[in-house]
C-alpha cells in the first residue's frame, strides 16, 4: 500500500472511532448502558487499530498535541466502559438487568444472531425454548434458524428442548415431520432436540442453562415468511424481519 493509501485509511479508521465513540457517549447519556458498552468498545478498538504497540501513539499523525489528545480520551473512554461494565454485572448478579427492543415493521439488522450474541457464551450448554406457535412452515424455519445460530455460536449447546402445541387438522402431520428433520439435522452436529407438546401453554420465553430468561411478545416468528424453505441446519437462504 502506498504511504498516501495508508493515510486515507488510517484518516478513515481515526473517523469511524471518533463517530462511535460519540456515539457511545449518547447511549451512555440516555442511559442505554448496554448498546453504550458496545459502542464505546467498538469505537476504541478502531482508535487502537492505529496505534503503536504498547503505545497509545497514532502513526496517522505526528502532531504530539494531537497524539495526547487521543491517549487522554482513549484513557477516558476505557475508564467509562469498564464503570459501564461493572454497572450492567452488578445488575445482573441483583436481579435487576432488564433490557427491552421494539422492533418496527419492515426493519432490518435485527437477526437472532444479533439479539441473543450477548447472552451466548460458552457457558451455555441446554437452551429451553416455549413457544406456541411453532407449527406453520415458516414459524418452524425461523426456529430452524434459531438453531442454527446456536450451532454456529461461541456457545457450546448441547441440548435444545422445545415445548410448543400441536396444529390443527391437516397441518399436524407436516408439522411433526418438519420438527424430525430439523432433529435429524441438530443430530448431525451433535446436538440433541426434545420435543413435547402442550395444549395449555400460551407465553413465549426462552432459557438459557447460563440463568438468562428471554421473553418475546411475538416469540421467534418476527420475520416475514421466506420464498424458500430447506429444512437442514446451515443451510438457508436469508429473510428480513417483520414488525413485532
Amino acid at each position: 500500500m502506498s504511504r498516501a493509501g495508508g493515510d486515507a485509511a488510517a484518516a478513515a479508521l481515526e473517523r469511524a472511532g471518533v463517530e462511535t465513540v460519540r456515539r457511545a457517549v449518547e447511549l451512555d447519556l440516555a442511559s442505554r448502558f448496554q448498546e453504550s458498552l458496545m459502542c464505546y468498545q467498538e469505537g476504541i478498538d478502531l482508535l487502537l487499530q492505529e496505534s503503536l504497540p504498547k503505545c497509545l501513539c497514532f502513526t496517522a499523525t505526528k502532531d504530539e498535541v494531537k497524539k495526547q489528545h487521543y491517549r487522554q480520551k482513549i484513557s477516558e473512554y476505557m475508564t467509562r466502559a469498564e464503570d459501564i461494565k461493572k454497572h450492567i454485572e452488578k445488575e445482573k448478579q441483583d436481579g435487576k438487568y432488564h433490557k427491552q427492543i421494539k422492533i418496527d415493521e419492515n426493519a432490518t439488522g435485527f437477526s437472532y444472531e444479533k439479539l441473543f450474541q450477548e447472552y451466548l457464551n460458552e457457558i451455555v450448554t441446554e437452551v429451553w425454548v416455549e413457544d406456541p406457535y411453532i407449527r406453520h412452515v415458516h414459524q418452524l424455519y425461523n426456529f430452524l434458524r434459531f438453531c442454527e445460530m446456536l450451532v454456529k455460536g461461541p456457545c457450546k449447546v448441547k441440548t435444545i428442548h422445545l415445548l410448543t402445541s400441536y396444529d390443527e387438522g391437516s397441518g399436524k402431520i407436516q408439522q411433526i415431520s418438519s420438527l424430525e428433520e430439523i432433529k435429524q439435522s441438530l443430530k448431525n452436529h451433535g446436538v440433541t432436540l426434545n420435543v413435547s407438546f402442550s395444549s395449555s401453554i400460551h407465553d413465549r420465553e426462552i432459557r438459557f442453562n447460563s440463568g438468562w430468561m428471554i421473553k418475546i411478545g411475538r416469540g421467534l416468528d418476527y420475520f416475514k415468511k421466506p420464498q424458500v424453505i430447506t429444512w437442514t441446519v446451515l443451510e438457508h437462504q436469508d429473510v428480513f424481519p417483520q414488525g413485532g
